[in-house]
């Protein structure tokens, strides 16, 4: 998927270093509009490292700039995010892990994203999609049509809570 000044592309495990760096980048500043800074200090270190199993599901993308540097990522899986081994219903997806640098917000690159993430999980057999968005991110997901059905703490390390919106994104099946 080309667009412009930037493609998008799946992720790749050799992909981790950029995309914590992306995400070292991205967070900080972007979060600081919604969360206290007590707050911040302890949920960021768990929040900007590259998920290892994301990288490896062909689900997770990049959105790689003409300069060949990495401006964005994101991705959805039919498993939820947190503990391993809940039980994973083919209907739902769950978006996973976005983020945008900040020196290329306003530029189309979350919503190309996004856009693909949705493409792919309707295409998959997903009916609805699922995100826990920051305090930061309801309006970008809004935008896209995403409604917000709750409230949810988040438990990114033993003592570290993160409040996040429960978004929700129902799924026609694909035309054709």
């Amino acid at each position: 998927m080309s667009n412009s000044g930037f493609i998008v592309r799946p992720a790749q495990p050799e992909d981790a270093e950029a995309v914590g760096g992306l995400l070292r980048a991205s967070y900080p500043p972007l979060m600081a509009a919604g969360y206290p800074a007590e707050v911040l200090e302890r949920a960021l270190p768990a929040m900007i490292r590259a998920n290892p199993l994301l990288l490896r599901t062909g689900t997770y993308h990049l959105a790689v700039g003409d300069d060949g540097a990495v401006i964005g990522c994101g991705g959805w899986t039919r498993e939820p995010p947190g503990a391993p081994c809940q039980p994973v219903d083919p209907t739902v997806g769950h978006i996973r892990h976005f983020a945008t640098h900040p020196a290329a917000l306003r530029r189309g690159v979350g919503t190309a994203l996004l856009a693909r993430c949705i493409d792919e999980a309707r295409v998959a057999g997903v009916r609805r999609l699922e995100c826990l968005s920051s305090l930061v991110a309801e309006g970008f997901y809004g935008s896209a049509g995403f409604r917000p059905v709750g409230k949810r703490s988040v438990i990114l390390a033993p003592g570290v809570q993160f409040d996040s919106i429960v978004m929700v994104l129902e799924l026609s099946p694909p035309a054709g």
